[in-house]
């Protein structure tokens, strides 16, 4: 039986997964993803423009596509109900959750199903619908995989994803927080699994381990951003103790995080983590990967929208068919790695600047309305506040707090009113009235209420 599960409003359709229970009682999880490189060859004007663009770029009201849509949402898209050309991770995994048995190789598909999240979660809750057996089975090994994962040291960090409904002219009617359920956790350790072993087959097997190859690597914090990280969360009553290595130990962050839960001070400290983490790349250079706690990693799950995913796929290919890619050529696949992660960055970037556009155009259309809100940030010019549903983020400048003279109290990390003593600390809880939105400079005045 072979599915797909994608959210409702996903772009392409890049992967999908297999299962089989074997007569021995063990289980076989194959995680298929499109096969691009069948279609894009080196060297080819597609090929040229793709590594150019070097990933597609997902805006609030478009995206931008690195492959032409013949191929990201016809030939390469895994559609139900008929053969598509794919490449293909296998593992057969015992009772015990042990992988006896790993295949790599090109394969055909054909899809059965195409779930949405929801929609597998659905015959989830209600163990009745298509497939049961085989999602019950995928969640079981996800699960698994997940809990091995954070045993060894991974840092469990969600962020949120901001959402819009857009009418048909563009505009947002409405912005909400996207909630990620067990399928789509479920979606993501098998992906993470077959990045993983990938990785590891060229990186750990004799006759590979010196090949030229594209890996995902993610290094240890900078010591300077932890202290400071250390300090931050020092300031809001959290302790944290920082090791021999000079980094907060992954346990200890992992407890802090969920220790936030339900508290209005989550996602500005989840924020904050994530800031004084290093930036994942591509390199040629295998350092590991310090937020998965993986010794090897790559991108092999997504080579419709990354670049490097593609290269990895053309790589993989040669070293399976006994092929040499000569060491002289290391030169050009770390200058593919360093030109989409910089592609790479910009991309996110832009994303981030496309939501906060909408976010101000949200607001801008609501100038006067009283929303409900935490503050998500202190600085000497005054106080952030995040809308509580739409997580639309603005600023009440200090001047406009209120009757008393509010000061910075850099120490305390907190607004402080000089005469009432009366303090504004991130996560206190407040209510506050939109004065302007300027769509020009993405900025957003709030007043206290």
């Amino acid at each position: 039986m072979l599915f797909r599960s994608d959210p409702e409003d996903a772009k392409d359709f890049d992967d999908a997964i297999s299962v089989k229970f074997l007569d021995n009682g063990n289980t076989e999880i194959g995680v298929h993803i499109a096969d691009v490189s069948h279609y894009v060859t080196p060297g080819s004007a597609i090929d040229k423009e793709a590594y150019r663009r070097a990933t597609s770029v997902y805006l609030v009201d478009r995206t931008i596509p690195m492959l032409p849509e013949v191929l990201s949402n016809d030939l390469c898209s895994l559609n139900p109900d008929v053969d598509r050309l794919t490449f293909s991770a296998v593992f057969t995994f015992t009772p015990s959750m042990e992988i006896v048995e790993s295949w790599f190789g090109k394969t055909v598909i054909h899809s059965h199903q195409r779930f949405s999240y929801e929609g597998a979660q659905k015959v989830l809750d209600d163990r009745s619908g298509p497939f049961l057996k085989e999602l019950e089975a995928s969640l079981a090994i996800a699960k698994w995989l997940e809990k091995k994962r954070f045993e060894d040291g991974a840092i469990s960090l969600e962020t949120e994803e901001v959402k819009f409904k857009l009418d048909e002219t563009g505009r947002p009617v409405s912005v909400y927080v996207k909630q990620r359920g067990p399928t789509h956790h479920m979606i993501e350790e098998l992906m993470l699994l077959a990045n993983r072993k990938v990785a590891e087959y060229i990186a750990t097997h004799d006759e590979h381990t010196d090949d030229v190859f594209v890996f995902r690597v993610h290094d240890a914090p900078d010591p300077e951003r932890v202290e400071n990280l250390q300090t931050f969360l020092k300031r809001l009553g959290y302790k944290v103790t920082i090791d021999e290595n000079g980094v907060i130990p992954s346990r200890a962050l992992n407890d802090l995080v969920v220790s936030l839960a339900g508290k209005p001070e989550r996602e500005t400290i989840q924020t904050a983590i994530v800031r004084s983490m290093a930036k994942a790349i591509y390199s040629t250079k295998n350092i590991g990967h310090y937020g998965l706690a993986f010794e090897y990693y790559t991108h092999f799950t997504s080579p419709i929208r990354r670049y490097p995913d593609l290269v990895v796929h053309r790589l993989l290919f040669e070293y399976l068919n006994k092929k040499e890619v000569p060491r002289n050529m290391l030169g050009a696949y770390e200058e593919i790695s360093a030109h989409s992660s910089q592609r790479e960055k910009e991309a996110a970037d832009a994303e981030r600047a496309s939501i906060k556009y909408k976010q101000t155009e949200y607001m801008s259309e609501r100038v006067g309305q009283v929303f409900d809100g935490v503050v998500s940030g202190i600085s000497p010019n005054g106080l952030f506040l995040e809308e509580k549903v739409s997580r639309c983020e603005g600023m009440v400048r200090l001047r406009d707090i209120g009757s008393d003279f509010y000061e910075y109290n850099d120490k305390e990390l907190a607004i402080i009113g000089r005469r009432t003593r009366k303090e504004f600390r991130i996560g206190d809880r407040v209510r506050f009235k939109v004065t302007s939105a300027d769509l020009a400079k993405r900025l957003i005045d709030y007043v206290l209420v």
